[in-house]
């Protein structure tokens, strides 16, 4: 990486975030001078607002070229658009079967008032979820696949992968523990608990397809992908096409069956990934 204005992790993570709290305050004040414009607009503003504008000033006082160190100025290969597709249809059933074990988690009982508090947080989440995906008509569907998707997929590696990891590979912290570390923070800014594992699991695979390619547009369009695929199911649902919910339950076994599909499906996109990194890092240019 190119010479740093300050050479310190912590202040320029500590500006970084400072960045993104002020954006997430100047969104809920925009938001409720908006009132009325619908969900959709919300989140368009806090994608904007709390994470892209954040992203880029924040790499930009402490970087000479951020959008390179960034790494925003590669183009994705084509091989690396054929394994985010492969991918996402590998570990579907795995990712799948995550989420019913972390929905099931529960905590002590001297937790109560904990888990109570989380239950309620997701609920809420579930809930503003369930509005944005909505969706009836193909206008709706293509401006919630635009903002759920694209947008939220960009902003979101923009500043959890752009910034946040790409600032703290320039430590003393390995890459496994970086990649896993800002996985953490990625899923726990979320809010949702029950959902922690899944979306920590995938914030991982972002993190590392970012390491191996040395292009931030791969895991943003592998994010897309993600979250549109949910939205294009929830459209078709509504439609009759598909039933409710189907997305989230292929490859699940039934009550009691051992989960075969699961595994097998954990197990290959294991080996998927670890032929990826194979790939990349012998194709992988040395950035500076």
């Amino acid at each position: 990486m190119e010479r740093r204005i300050n050479k310190k992790l912590g202040t320029r993570l500590l500006v970084i975030l400072c960045l993104m709290g002020l954006g997430l305050i100047i969104a809920s004040v925009v938001s409720v001078m908006l009132v009325g414009q619908g969900l959709l607009t919300m989140v368009l503003i806090q994608d904007v607002l709390a994470f892209i504008v954040p992203a880029i000033a924040g790499m930009a006082i402490f970087y000479r070229k951020p959008s390179h160190v960034m790494c925003m100025d590669k183009a994705p290969t084509w091989m690396a658009l054929l394994v985010i597709v492969a991918f996402y249809i590998v570990s579907l059933p795995g990712m799948n079967w995550l989420v019913t074990i972390n929905e099931a988690m529960t905590l002590p009982s001297w937790m109560s008032g904990i888990e109570q508090w989380m239950r309620a947080s997701e609920d809420s989440a579930a809930q503003a979820t369930k509005a944005i995906l909505d969706i009836h008509t193909i206008g709706s569907l293509i401006a919630t696949v635009f903002v759920v998707g694209f947008m939220a997929g960009l902003s979101e590696e923009m500043i959890f992968r752009g910034a946040m990891l790409r600032t703290m590979q320039d430590s003393r912290l390995g890459t496994h523990a970086v990649v896993w570390l800002v996985a953490i923070i990625f899923s726990a800014f979320h809010m949702q608990f029950y959902g922690f594992l899944p979306r920590m699991v995938l914030g991982v695979w972002l993190g590392y397809l970012l390491v191996w390619t040395g292009s931030l547009w791969v895991p943003i369009i592998a994010h897309t992908l993600n979250n549109s695929t949910v939205v294009v199911f929830s459209y078709l649902s509504h439609r009759g096409v598909v039933p409710e919910g189907y997305g989230d339950n292929l490859g699940l076994a039934a009550d009691g069956a051992f989960p075969w599909i699961p595994v097998a499906s954990i197990l290959a996109s294991i080996a998927l990934a670890v032929w990826s990194h194979r790939y990349f890092t012998m194709v992988k240019p040395t950035r500076e």
